[in-house]
């Protein structure tokens, strides 16, 4: 057998190994015919294959090989390595490098030179494939790496195994701390003992490395910025290295410099160093400065708390601190404002007539009890008759809410259209109503075309999760969607309504029915009742796309993005439904019923009346169920609350039925955000559902959001504990820094139960479902958007669940939220006397949570025109 065939029978036995060992044995004129006669087997084996056939892809690593060793120029053999046609970019690290090394070891060494320099610069990211065969050359060749991102990227993926040793190491480490990529790569590394930080301070203890080269760049990574995840590692480093104070002070102008704009951790890092160094009064002050101008609480209380101690230490500072406390009185925050009033008083007569009248002139930032206590302390009160030398902040009206609905987007109108939406979909039930109503139009309208369009999707041919989907819920796939099994093993069940849609689609090209399924693969009747519709609805396509009886459209797909179908709609839908001779889905029915407006349409209840089908009649009798949501005990104090328990008349309609019945938490996501929409003219009713979730409090399970909150806020019906305790979860949630928008815009509208709203957020702050300080910072800044009287009558209903008993102690940032209540009672002309502040005010001491109190209480009570 020549050399050809044999290089040949051994590509097509994928035995990359022994093509290694032969190649080496082939003279010059060998090497060459073989290298002629690839190319030519290449395209042979792609005719061979299809896309389902992986046979080119498992013998990439013979091809690779095989051409390594007998193609002639550096340029040849790096294209011909990551040709795609063998081997997929995702198809995961190469496993063949040692054999490739193996074949090009006799080239010449600026051969194989000129070939490390080609393969590092074609690296794309820090895992890209060839990334361990560029690196090996490199350190085998010794030449010097491109000043290329991503190969300093790849270099520090890699476990950092006798860092000391490496060639690279001289080269890529200034590369480190410059290279888009590497902070990413590292983002990981938290344990100083392992990894890239032990190998990195290990290098600095035995001078391997200057330890000043590591902390210089670490200063000059900060300084090109970018976000905390990309400078975490960074940060790490930074502080596994630990700069002395004189190391520090070397820096000092580079620390000052992140200060301003640097990403939290780093400018956290800047302060604990600059706090050791002993710095001229014009540095501190612009440290100062930088750090009370940044939105940060945790930063700016630093920033005061590093001022108050400096000055304290030395009083000759109080003389540069009047423009950095100015900084602080236009915070957010209340409980800042109050924090910078108190040092500004505290320093007031070292500060010198020029500081104070720059404090006086920043008190028109400040809520109007905190600028009249700072103006009136700095000497500039006012005369009788005389008008307050300051401007007090007024709020502004409350806007105009934004209309209640809009119209939704129309669904897909094509069979590609179709296919775009079930690729690139987002998870909102938006995206989910038009993509049902879109499949089962087009199915009935022209079955064959969209078969056509989702077969490809069907059998995998888009490998990447749709937009929104994760990585884990794209592996749930099931097996039978792409062919292995007829359909899901017996005992399986389906909780998802897009495991549903593949079932239709699977019905829809292989002509198979899941009749057989649908009652097994239907979870336990435990689900909660708007889950349970959804998934209702969507098996009920499934099982319709199986034998042939989908209606030519769907009844219930939202005409608003409240999820409401108005009732002219809905007749005409049941007008063509009627035309068409088919009958409406069953759980689509329903759900349509559920999403009819409230307000009454005559001249739409006229047309339902003329309608002959059993469904059309039951359209034209439909009355909208009342219904009340009561708990079923009274709730406690230091208790999240009670079970809801929904009283409604029956419909005969089983499913509609069941969503007026009480839902208990369950486990796992059950389309959470989807529920409000399946409910919208019932609000109390779809908060009830949602009040199990509310009251959930370990991180990592699921919880109302905001999207859930401002449905509530949109939708109709009247509201109660059910909706107010959905609220106030979300108006002390960290994680919704929009909840304050959603307050001011149900604030906007008429019945906002606020004083529930308050006894419901108390409640949740005592059982510890939320935090003082969220709440307070949710409605400091709804308060600043108009909806001050809001936020007062729901903090004056909070107090007295929040204030402490006698002997009791106080909850952390409790005193900032008295001091809200106070800027907002102000801002309202509040008047009348709360017990559990007058209670508290009474009591001896002189902590800054009674400070408030009492400051509450006078201006309830008494009115800051009546004090003496």
């Amino acid at each position: 057998m020549d050399h050809w065939e044999e290089i040949r029978k051994l590509v097509e036995e994928r035995r990359a190994d022994r093509i290694a060992g032969r190649i080496t044995t082939l003279d010059a004129a060998a090497r060459k015919e073989v290298a002629s006669r690839l190319p030519g087997l290449l395209k042979e084996l792609r005719g061979r294959s299809d896309r389902w056939d992986d046979s080119l892809v498992r013998r990439g690593s013979a091809l690779r090989v095989a051409g390594a060793g007998t193609l002639g120029g550096a340029a040849a053999v790096a294209s011909w390595l990551y040709r795609r046609d063998f081997a997929p970019q995702w198809a995961g690290p190469d496993n063949d490098v040692n054999l490739v090394l193996a074949v090009i070891a006799d080239r010449p060494a600026a051969w194989r030179a000129d070939l490390a320099e080609r393969l590092a610069l074609r690296t794309r990211a820090a895992d890209d494939r060839g990334m361990t065969l560029a690196l090996t050359l490199l350190r085998e060749t010794g030449v010097e790496p491109p000043a290329h991102d991503p190969l300093a990227a790849g270099w520090v993926s890699r476990r950092p195994a006798r860092l000391a040793a490496d060639p690279l190491l001289g080269h890529l480490l200034p590369r480190l701390f410059e290279a888009q990529g590497v902070g990413r790569a590292l983002r990981g590394e938290r344990n100083p003992r392992e990894g890239w930080l032990a190998a990195l301070t290990g290098l600095a203890e035995t001078g391997r490395v200057e330890r000043e080269t590591l902390v210089e760049g670490c200063l000059r990574r900060f300084l090109l910025g970018g976000t905390a995840n990309d400078l975490r590692f960074f940060v790490n480093l930074h502080e596994a290295l630990d700069p002395s104070p004189e190391e520090a002070a070397r820096h000092a102008d580079d620390y000052l410099r992140l200060l301003a704009a640097s990403p939290g951790p780093v400018a956290t890092l800047a302060v604990r160093r600059l706090r050791g160094c002993d710095l001229a009064a014009a540095d501190l002050a612009e440290a100062w400065d930088c750090l009370l101008f940044r939105q940060e609480r945790t930063l700016v209380r630093a920033g005061l708390a590093w001022l108050d101690r400096s000055v304290r230490r030395d009083p000759a500072l109080a003389a540069v601190i009047a423009a950095p406390l100015a900084r602080a009185f236009a915070a957010e925050s209340v409980e800042i404002q109050v924090k910078a009033v108190e040092l500004a008083l505290a320093h007031a007569a070292a500060m010198g007539e020029e500081g104070r009248a720059v404090v006086r002139e920043a008190a028109a930032q400040l809520a109007p009890h905190l600028a009249e206590r700072a103006v009136a302390a700095l000497g500039d009160t006012p005369g009788d008759g005389e008008a307050p030398v300051f401007a007090v902040f007024a709020p502004p009206p409350l806007p105009e809410p934004r209309e209640r609905s809009r119209a939704l987007q129309p669904p897909p109108a094509s069979a590609g259209e179709l296919a775009d939406l079930l690729e690139w979909r987002d998870d909102s039930w938006q995206s989910w109503e038009r993509l049902l109503a879109g499949f089962v139009t087009l199915v009935v309208k022209d079955r064959e075309a969209v078969t056509a369009a989702l077969r490809p999707w069907l059998l995998g041919d888009s490998i990447w999760p749709s937009r929104g989907e994760t990585w884990e819920r794209r592996a749930s796939r099931p097996p039978w969607l792409f062919g292995e099994s007829a359909w899901p093993h017996q005992g399986e069940t389906w909780e998802r309504t897009d495991q549903w849609l593949w079932g239709a689609v699977r019905a829809l090209v292989t002509a198979a029915s899941g009749k057989g399924f649908c009652r097994t693969l239907m979870p336990s009747t435990d689900l909660p009742a708007p889950h349970r519709l959804l998934l209702h609805r969507a098996a009920e396509v499934m099982l319709a796309v199986g034998e042939n009886t989908l209606p030519p459209l769907l009844l219930a797909t939202p005409t608003h993005d409240t999820g409401h179908v108005a009732a002219a709609e809905l007749v005409r839908r049941m007008e063509v439904v009627e035309a068409a001779g088919a009958r409406p889905l069953a759980a689509d029915l329903q759900q349509a019923l559920l999403r009819l407006p409230r307000d009454p349409d005559s001249e739409a209840a006229a047309r339902a009346a003329r309608l002959t089908s059993p469904a059309g009649a039951i359209l034209a009798a439909w009355t909208r169920p009342e219904a009340e949501v009561t708990f079923d005990r009274p709730r406690e104090q230091g208790e999240p609350g009670p079970t809801p328990v929904i009283t409604a008349a029956t419909t005969g309609l089983p499913l509609a039925d069941l969503m007026f019945r009480a839902s208990r938490r369950r486990d796992g996501d059950g389309h959470l955000d989807w529920w409000p929409s399946t409910l919208p003219s019932h609000r109390e009713v779809a908060a009830a559902h949602l009040v199990p979730y509310a009251l959930v409090g370990s991180w990592g399970t699921r919880t109302v959001r905001l999207e859930q909150a401002r449905d509530l806020v949109r939708a109709e019906g009247p509201v109660g504990e059910a909706f107010s305790t959905v609220l106030a979860r979300t108006l002390g949630d960290p994680r919704t820094s929009e909840a304050a928008d959603v307050l001011v815009e149900a604030a906007a509208r008429d019945g906002l139960p606020v004083a529930e709203i308050g006894s419901q957020a108390g409640v949740l702050v005592a059982a510890g479902r939320i935090k003082v300080a969220d709440l307070t910072a949710t409605l400091d800044t709804a308060a600043r958007l108009g909806a001050h009287e809001s936020v007062w009558r729901i903090a004056a209903a909070a107090l007295p669940t929040l204030l402490p008993a006698p002997g009791e102690r106080s909850r952390t940032g409790l005193a900032g939220f008295v001091t809200l209540a106070a800027t907002v009672a102000g801002w309202c002309g509040a008047r009348g006397e709360i017990p559990e502040v007058r209670d508290l005010a009474a009591r001896r001491g002189g902590s800054g949570l009674l400070r408030e109190v009492r400051a509450l209480h006078d201006l309830l009570t008494v009115g800051p025109a009546e004090k003496e």
